[in-house]
C-alpha cells in the first residue's frame, strides 16, 4: 500500500529545486539593499527606498510563485488563482515582517533607518505594489 505522505527526501528537493531556481531574485535585491544602506544611499537619497521596496514586492512574489508551482509535484495541481493570491498574501505577510525589522533594528541598534509610522506604510504599500506588478504580468508555465 502505497502512502500518501511526503517523504523527507522529496521535501529536500522541493526546497533545494527551488532555491536553485529563484533565490537569486530576493537575494539580489537584499545584496543592494545592504550596500546603499553601508555607503549611505539612503541618506543621500532618500527617495532610493521606494524602488528598493518595490523591487522586493516583485522579488520576493517571484520567489513565492515559484515555490507553490514546484510544489504541486509534492502536492498534485493548485489551481491558478490559489496560486496567485497565496503568492500575494505570502508576500504582503513578508512585507509586514520586514518593517517589524526594520523598526526593531532601529530600536535595537539606536539606528534611524525608519522615519514614522507614514513612512513603514509608504515601504509596505511599495512592496505591494511590485507584488501586484507581477502577479499581473506573471504567467504560467
Amino acid at each position: 500500500m502505497k502512502s500518501n505522505s511526503i517523504t523527507l527526501n522529496q521535501y529536500s528537493n522541493w526546497i533545494v529545486i527551488t532555491l536553485r531556481e529563484v533565490a537569486w531574485a530576493p537575494l539580489s535585491v537584499f545584496s543592494v539593499y545592504l550596500f546603499c544602506l553601508i555607503i549611505g544611499l539612503y541618506d543621500l537619497y532618500p527617495n532610493l527606498d521606494i524602488p528598493t521596496h518595490i523591487l522586493g514586492g516583485i522579488a520576493i512574489t517571484y520567489f513565492y510563485r515559484t515555490a507553490i508551482r514546484n510544489s504541486q509535484v509534492l502536492l498534485g495541481e493548485i489551481p491558478f488563482l490559489v496560486q496567485v493570491l497565496f503568492a500575494f498574501t505570502a508576500t504582503g505577510t513578508t512585507i509586514i515582517f520586514w518593517e517589524f525589522a526594520e523598526n526593531i533594528v532601529d530600536f535595537v541598534f539606536h539606528t534611524h533607518n525608519v522615519f514614522g509610522l507614514f513612512d513603514t506604510l509608504k515601504d509596505m504599500f511599495d512592496g505591494l505594489l511590485g507584488a501586484l506588478v507581477i502577479t499581473l504580468f506573471y504567467r504560467r508555465r
